[in-house]
């Protein structure tokens, strides 16, 4: 099998960008929380590493912010420029968000905390049966190659914090 020939990614994240940019994933999480959804939230970032293309909280259980940012994303760039551009998301994309950012030519993920964390903070809660599935996984078995940055020690106790807090006021 022939190596795909891909574009660069773009250039590298700075420690600053990346926790500014998950930062922002969690104040879209946190508009999430006020429309009545969990409290995921996803921005993807142009090559420059500076510029926001698009936010994306929340919406259900099968429109997760990675998903459907990843989905918008692809249906208005190209997979060429998308190749170098960030995803970013305070907590680790699932199998299926990490699926949906390899098939629309997402060529970075960067996250704050892990799934295993948030399986930890939500337990076997009916609203969030998280699958314990890290999104290494998920990238390791794809013919592209797909940068995956995480967890970011920074962000890990805002964002674990707010979980928390959305969880214990959701029952089980």
């Amino acid at each position: 099998m022939s190596a795909i020939a891909l574009p660069p990614q773009g250039l590298t994240p700075t420690r600053e960008q990346m926790i500014r940019h998950l930062r922002r994933s969690n104040d879209v999480a946190r508009r999430a929380i006020t429309l009545g959804h969990h409290p995921f939230g996803a921005v993807l970032v142009g090559p420059d590493q500076e510029t926001v293309l698009l936010e994306q909280c929340n919406i259900d259980t099968v429109n997760h912010a990675e998903a459907t940012l990843a989905r918008v994303a692809a249906s208005n760039f190209s997979a060429e420029f998308l190749w170098g551009c960030t995803l970013y998301t305070a907590v680790e994309p699932c199998c299926m968000c990490a699926g949906t950012a390899y098939w629309a030519n997402i060529g970075r993920v960067v996250y704050g905390m892990s799934e295993h964390q948030l399986l930890q903070e939500t337990g076997n809660h009916a609203e969030n049966p998280t699958m314990s599935v890290p999104s290494r996984y998920v990238f390791d078995h794809c013919q592209k190659p797909v940068e995956l940055i995480g967890p970011v020690e920074e962000i890990i106790a805002e964002t674990v914090a707010m979980q928390r807090g959305f969880w214990a006021t959701r029952g089980g």
